[in-house]
């Protein structure tokens, strides 16, 4: 008789260009039984961050300096569960860990790969879900951003954009704009999240309102989008403007502009514009910054964990891949894993 071990989701062919839903090239199958080995836990899975870079990873090969996923083996990505069987010393059952190894109902984990949730600092351990760590990198360390700055994020409501404009707040930034599409998410940025305007970039005129907003030019700009936003920001810079490139979402959603805009090279030498392209490694050192404030700004009110709750299977993780990248929903995406 043959004995079937927990779901996960498997690459069933690399993606060939983006107009392909990740949907088409995935399926949830049984996976074989695993004993553990001395060191190792077994981790039942609670919560699945679903994030837009899963989809370029599943091209046989991507600039992303991370490794791509490999056909007919399943995802990974950041998960939170429950230990349920356990032959690590410091990791027993019940021990809620962190960690990135996802996209199956059970991990199979050694004991450095998990890390443990701490207790009653936020609501719910979902709220480690977060997409802080390039936020926060790109606006502290790249863009400088502190007292007195006026302040452009794009894609401000997705995961990496609504954490980045907040800590822009939270830093003493003087005025904080954000843009993202429809005017649902507008509201949501200036009613919800704090910040002091918005601009809806399929309805404004991303240069009118920037006048309007910042008549004397933008400090810092953080740009997960690219493309024509990316050209507009870099049109309304004040001297000195400092730019932290963190995506290219216009391009990698739909095959837009998004990498390749056209540059005023001109407007950048008169203003003297800072241009810093990063990625995040998620370094001890940056994970660590992160979570530091992370817990202090929370508690502190200044920051809003913005993310979508999900629920469902991981037929329905799948489906979640794609409507994030349509952006269907807003701030952090995560699905609560049910039986």
């Amino acid at each position: 008789m043959t004995v079937y071990g927990p779901y996960a989701v498997v690459l069933r062919e690399h993606r060939r260009d983006l107009a392909q839903p990740p949907s088409s090239l995935l399926e949830v199958v049984a996976l074989p039984p695993q004993e553990l080995a001395a060191g190792q836990v077994r981790v039942r899975n609670h919560y699945q961050q679903v994030i837009a870079a899963t989809g370029d990873l599943m091209f046989e090969t991507t600039q992303i300096p991370v490794p791509t996923f490999r056909v007919g083996e399943p995802l990974s990505g950041t998960a939170i569960g429950t230990v349920v069987e356990s032959r690590a010393d410091g990791l027993p059952v019940g021990t809620v860990v962190l960690h990135m190894s996802g996209w199956r109902e059970e991990s199979i984990l050694g004991q450095d790969e998990a890390f443990s949730v701490p207790d009653s600092v936020f609501p719910g351990p979902e709220y480690l879900l977060n997409q802080g760590v390039p936020a926060y990198h790109g606006i502290v360390d790249i863009a400088a951003v502190g007292d007195g700055d006026v302040v452009l994020v794009s894609g401000a409501a997705g995961g990496v954009g609504s954490m980045a404009a907040q800590i822009a707040k939270a830093r003493g930034a003087a005025y904080v704009i954000g843009i993202a599409g429809g005017p649902e998410k507008t509201r949501y940025l200036v009613e919800e999240l704090g910040l002091d305007a918005a601009i809806d970039y399929r309805n404004d005129d991303l240069d009118d309102r920037l006048t309007e907003l910042a008549p004397d030019g933008i400090n810092a700009f953080f740009d997960t989008i690219g493309g024509s936003q990316f050209e507009a920001a870099l049109r309304h810079t004040a001297f000195g403007a400092r730019f932290a490139l963190c995506g290219t979402l216009a391009g990698q959603v739909g095959g837009g502009d998004g990498g390749h805009p056209r540059f005023d090279i001109m407007t950048a030498l008169v203003h003297e514009v800072q241009i810093r392209p990063f990625t995040t490694r998620h370094t001890p050192d940056q994970v660590q910054a992160w979570n530091t404030h992370y817990a202090q700004w929370y508690d502190e009110g200044r920051i809003r964990f913005a993310h979508t709750l999900l629920e469902g299977t991981l037929q329905r993780v799948i489906t979640a891949q794609d409507e994030l990248l349509a952006g269907v929903h807003r701030g952090n995406v995560i699905v609560r894993l049910t039986a």
